[in-house]
């Protein structure tokens, strides 16, 4: 576990080098999803584990990069409703698109059923799909409810 958080660490310090920036955020959020996406196809041993993680950082990251390099703030907030209505209103299994009409670009949310986490936080996995220039990327993610009543991402499992 320690060695997943250093990786994280690592690409989220080097993420952080554009702060504030599209490019900066979409690979910080694409190693984590990677990384949750390596963990579960690593197996149960140990080393086959920290090696999907760490596999499924780089591309996550790289794959976020060069999404977080192409969408524009508009595209950012559509995405950000979308991503928010669905967790917060949607039942399981219903899709909340967004689209610019100005860039083309789009993308939806689709959310599963609500849990809740050991700190009592109310948390829901997704689907993401993000289409730009006509090529669309799938992701999976974790966000909780927080306290103030808005989602984050999170990388935990509980």
């Amino acid at each position: 576990m320690k060695k997943i958080t250093v990786i994280i660490l690592c690409v989220f310090s080097l993420s952080a080098c554009e702060q504030g920036s599209k490019q900066g955020f979409g690979t910080f959020a694409g190693a984590i999803g990677g990384a949750l996406i390596g963990s579960a196809i690593g197996g149960d041993s140990h080393d086959g584990q920290m090696f999907g993680v760490a596999l499924g950082t780089f591309a996550g990251a790289a794959i976020g990069s060069s999404i977080g390099r192409q969408l524009d703030e508009a595209d950012e907030l559509k995405m950000y409703h979308a991503q928010n209505v669905a967790l917060e209103s949607y039942p399981t299994g219903q899709t909340s698109s967004w689209y610019n009409p100005d860039t083309g670009n789009s993308g939806s949310y689709v959310p599963q059923a609500a849990t809740q986490n050991r700190e009592g936080q109310y948390c829901r996995e997704y689907q993401q799909t993000v289409t730009i220039g006509g090529e669309t990327e799938q992701a999976y993610g974790k966000a909780c409810r927080q306290p103030d009543g808005n989602w984050k991402i999170v990388n935990d499992q509980g």
